[in-house]
Protein backbone atom coordinates (compact mmCIF):
# COMPACT_ATOMS: atom_id res chain seq x y z
CA UNK A 1 0.00 0.00 0.00
CA UNK A 2 1.74 3.14 -1.15
CA UNK A 3 2.46 5.96 1.25
CA UNK A 4 2.65 3.30 4.54
CA UNK A 5 5.84 4.08 7.01
CA UNK A 6 6.27 1.77 9.74
CA UNK A 7 8.88 2.85 12.42
CA UNK A 8 10.70 -0.25 14.06
CA UNK A 9 13.35 -1.78 16.47
CA UNK A 10 14.27 -5.03 14.94
CA UNK A 11 14.25 -6.39 18.76
CA UNK A 12 11.33 -4.50 20.64
CA UNK A 13 9.02 -7.07 21.53
CA UNK A 14 6.05 -4.54 20.75
CA UNK A 15 7.50 -3.95 17.36
CA UNK A 16 8.17 -7.65 16.55
CA UNK A 17 4.38 -7.90 17.38
CA UNK A 18 3.71 -5.63 14.53
CA UNK A 19 5.62 -6.79 12.21
CA UNK A 20 4.36 -10.28 12.17
CA UNK A 21 0.90 -9.25 11.44
CA UNK A 22 1.74 -6.70 8.96
CA UNK A 23 3.64 -9.99 7.24
CA UNK A 24 0.51 -11.74 7.66
CA UNK A 25 -0.98 -9.55 6.35
CA UNK A 26 0.70 -9.14 3.26
CA UNK A 27 1.01 -5.41 3.48
CA UNK A 28 3.76 -3.90 1.45
CA UNK A 29 4.89 -0.57 3.06
CA UNK A 30 8.26 1.23 3.83
CA UNK A 31 10.08 0.22 7.17
CA UNK A 32 12.39 3.28 8.60
CA UNK A 33 14.82 1.03 11.48
CA UNK A 34 15.50 3.52 14.19
CA UNK A 35 17.94 3.63 16.86
CA UNK A 36 16.53 4.24 20.23
CA UNK A 37 19.87 6.60 21.18
CA UNK A 38 19.07 8.74 18.19
CA UNK A 39 15.44 9.27 17.35
CA UNK A 40 15.07 10.88 13.69
CA UNK A 41 12.98 13.97 13.88
CA UNK A 42 10.45 13.00 11.52
CA UNK A 43 9.26 9.78 13.92
CA UNK A 44 8.99 12.57 17.18
CA UNK A 45 6.85 15.08 14.29
CA UNK A 46 4.40 12.17 14.57
CA UNK A 47 4.66 10.83 17.46
CA UNK A 48 5.86 13.15 20.52
CA UNK A 49 5.88 9.76 22.75
CA UNK A 50 8.85 8.90 20.52
CA UNK A 51 8.54 4.78 21.40
CA UNK A 52 8.20 2.28 17.92
CA UNK A 53 6.15 0.77 16.44
CA UNK A 54 4.31 3.64 14.75
CA UNK A 55 2.65 3.40 11.93
CA UNK A 56 1.80 6.30 9.76
CA UNK A 57 -1.05 6.00 7.72
CA UNK A 58 -1.26 6.97 3.93
CA UNK A 59 -3.66 9.70 4.79
CA UNK A 60 -1.94 11.00 7.45
CA UNK A 61 -3.44 9.19 10.61
CA UNK A 62 -0.66 7.51 12.86
CA UNK A 63 -0.97 4.80 15.12
CA UNK A 64 0.91 4.34 18.11
CA UNK A 65 0.20 1.24 19.58
CA UNK A 66 1.43 -2.07 19.03
CA UNK A 67 -1.95 -3.98 19.17
CA UNK A 68 -3.96 -0.95 17.24
CA UNK A 69 -1.30 -1.16 14.34
CA UNK A 70 -2.12 -5.49 14.54
CA UNK A 71 -5.67 -4.93 14.29
CA UNK A 72 -5.74 -2.10 11.23
CA UNK A 73 -3.45 -4.83 9.38
CA UNK A 74 -5.70 -7.31 10.50
CA UNK A 75 -8.65 -5.24 9.63
CA UNK A 76 -6.97 -5.41 5.78
CA UNK A 77 -6.83 -9.21 5.77
CA UNK A 78 -7.11 -12.24 7.55
CA UNK A 79 -7.18 -14.89 6.13
CA UNK A 80 -6.44 -17.30 8.52
CA UNK A 81 -9.48 -15.44 11.15
CA UNK A 82 -6.69 -14.02 13.68
CA UNK A 83 -8.89 -11.95 15.52
CA UNK A 84 -11.98 -15.20 15.76
CA UNK A 85 -12.37 -14.80 19.86
CA UNK A 86 -11.09 -11.35 19.75
CA UNK A 87 -12.42 -10.18 23.37
CA UNK A 88 -10.94 -13.79 24.84
CA UNK A 89 -7.84 -12.80 22.68
CA UNK A 90 -7.77 -9.35 23.66
CA UNK A 91 -8.06 -10.43 27.43
CA UNK A 92 -5.03 -12.34 27.69
CA UNK A 93 -2.83 -9.86 25.95
CA UNK A 94 -3.81 -7.22 28.41
CA UNK A 95 -2.52 -9.51 31.17
CA UNK A 96 0.85 -9.86 29.62
CA UNK A 97 1.09 -6.11 29.11
CA UNK A 98 0.02 -4.72 32.15
CA UNK A 99 1.08 -7.32 34.17
CA UNK A 100 3.59 -9.70 32.98
CA UNK A 101 5.43 -6.98 31.27
CA UNK A 102 6.74 -5.30 34.26
CA UNK A 103 7.91 -8.23 35.98
CA UNK A 104 9.36 -9.33 32.93
CA UNK A 105 11.36 -5.92 32.90
CA UNK A 106 12.89 -6.48 36.24
CA UNK A 107 13.55 -9.86 35.93
CA UNK A 108 15.68 -9.09 33.13
CA UNK A 109 17.15 -6.05 34.49
CA UNK A 110 17.50 -7.57 37.95
CA UNK A 111 20.85 -5.62 39.00
CA UNK A 112 18.86 -2.78 38.57
CA UNK A 113 16.06 -3.72 40.80
CA UNK A 114 18.12 -4.84 44.27
CA UNK A 115 14.97 -4.35 46.49
CA UNK A 116 14.32 -7.85 45.79
CA UNK A 117 15.99 -11.03 43.97
CA UNK A 118 16.13 -12.18 40.85
CA UNK A 119 13.92 -15.07 41.43
CA UNK A 120 11.56 -13.07 43.48
CA UNK A 121 10.77 -11.71 40.48
CA UNK A 122 10.93 -14.76 38.07
CA UNK A 123 7.99 -16.29 40.27
CA UNK A 124 6.06 -13.19 39.72
CA UNK A 125 6.61 -13.89 35.91
CA UNK A 126 5.61 -17.68 36.49
CA UNK A 127 2.12 -16.84 37.41
CA UNK A 128 1.28 -15.39 33.88
CA UNK A 129 3.46 -18.04 32.46
CA UNK A 130 0.93 -20.56 34.23
CA UNK A 131 -2.06 -19.32 32.71
CA UNK A 132 -0.57 -20.22 29.47
CA UNK A 133 0.83 -23.52 30.24
CA UNK A 134 -3.17 -23.66 30.92
CA UNK A 135 -4.30 -22.25 27.75
CA UNK A 136 -2.39 -24.78 25.74
CA UNK A 137 -3.17 -28.05 27.80
CA UNK A 138 -5.46 -28.96 24.90
CA UNK A 139 -4.28 -27.29 21.74
CA UNK A 140 -0.72 -26.23 20.13
CA UNK A 141 -1.60 -22.38 20.15
CA UNK A 142 -3.24 -20.21 22.50
CA UNK A 143 -6.97 -20.46 20.92
CA UNK A 144 -6.59 -23.29 18.90
CA UNK A 145 -4.71 -25.49 16.46
CA UNK A 146 -3.41 -22.31 14.74
CA UNK A 147 -1.94 -19.06 15.50
CA UNK A 148 -4.17 -15.84 15.84
CA UNK A 149 -3.26 -12.57 17.35
CA UNK A 150 -2.96 -13.36 21.02
CA UNK A 151 -0.09 -15.46 19.65
CA UNK A 152 1.76 -13.11 17.87
CA UNK A 153 1.16 -10.02 20.41
CA UNK A 154 2.00 -12.28 23.20
CA UNK A 155 5.13 -14.57 21.76
CA UNK A 156 8.09 -11.54 21.96
CA UNK A 157 7.70 -11.38 24.90
CA UNK A 158 7.59 -15.10 26.11
CA UNK A 159 10.99 -15.19 23.87
CA UNK A 160 12.33 -12.00 25.91
CA UNK A 161 11.50 -14.35 29.08
CA UNK A 162 13.19 -17.41 27.77
CA UNK A 163 16.56 -15.44 26.51
CA UNK A 164 17.16 -14.17 29.99
CA UNK A 165 17.82 -17.45 31.75
CA UNK A 166 17.61 -19.93 28.80
CA UNK A 167 18.62 -23.36 30.68
CA UNK A 168 16.05 -22.28 33.96
CA UNK A 169 13.63 -21.64 31.31
CA UNK A 170 13.76 -25.10 29.34
CA UNK A 171 14.21 -26.70 32.74
CA UNK A 172 11.04 -25.74 34.16
CA UNK A 173 7.88 -27.27 34.25
CA UNK A 174 6.26 -25.31 31.86
CA UNK A 175 6.60 -28.08 29.12
CA UNK A 176 3.56 -26.65 26.90
CA UNK A 177 4.88 -23.64 26.63
CA UNK A 178 7.91 -24.55 25.61
CA UNK A 179 6.73 -26.63 22.85
CA UNK A 180 4.79 -23.61 21.79
CA UNK A 181 7.68 -20.90 21.72
CA UNK A 182 10.33 -23.54 19.95
CA UNK A 183 7.39 -23.62 17.50
CA UNK A 184 6.99 -19.54 17.06
CA UNK A 185 10.70 -19.18 16.54
CA UNK A 186 11.16 -22.18 14.10
CA UNK A 187 8.01 -20.57 11.71
CA UNK A 188 8.58 -19.11 8.71
CA UNK A 189 6.49 -15.53 9.72
CA UNK A 190 9.01 -14.97 12.71
CA UNK A 191 12.18 -15.45 10.28
CA UNK A 192 10.73 -13.22 7.64
CA UNK A 193 10.37 -10.29 10.21
CA UNK A 194 13.67 -10.98 11.86
CA UNK A 195 15.76 -9.50 8.70
CA UNK A 196 18.48 -7.29 9.74
CA UNK A 197 17.68 -3.60 8.12
CA UNK A 198 20.57 -0.64 8.19
CA UNK A 199 19.19 2.42 10.63
CA UNK A 200 16.84 4.87 8.20
CA UNK A 201 18.46 7.98 7.17
CA UNK A 202 16.61 10.82 5.75
CA UNK A 203 17.16 11.22 2.33
CA UNK A 204 18.10 7.69 1.69
CA UNK A 205 16.10 5.08 -0.80
CA UNK A 206 12.44 3.78 0.87
CA UNK A 207 13.32 0.43 2.37
CA UNK A 208 10.00 -1.58 1.62
CA UNK A 209 9.33 -4.53 3.78
CA UNK A 210 7.62 -6.84 2.05
CA UNK A 211 8.87 -6.67 -1.64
Amino acid sequence: MAGLILYSFRRCPFAMRARLAIVYAEIQLELREVVLKDKPEQLLQISPKATVPVLQLANGQVLEQSLDIMRWALGQRDTDMWLQNEYQQLALIEQCDLNFKPWLDKYKYADRHLEQSMDYYRQHCCEYLAILERQLEHQPCLFGTKISLADAAIFPFIRQFAHVDRNWFYDSEFTLLQTWLRAQLDSELFKGIMQKYPAWQLGQQPQMFIE
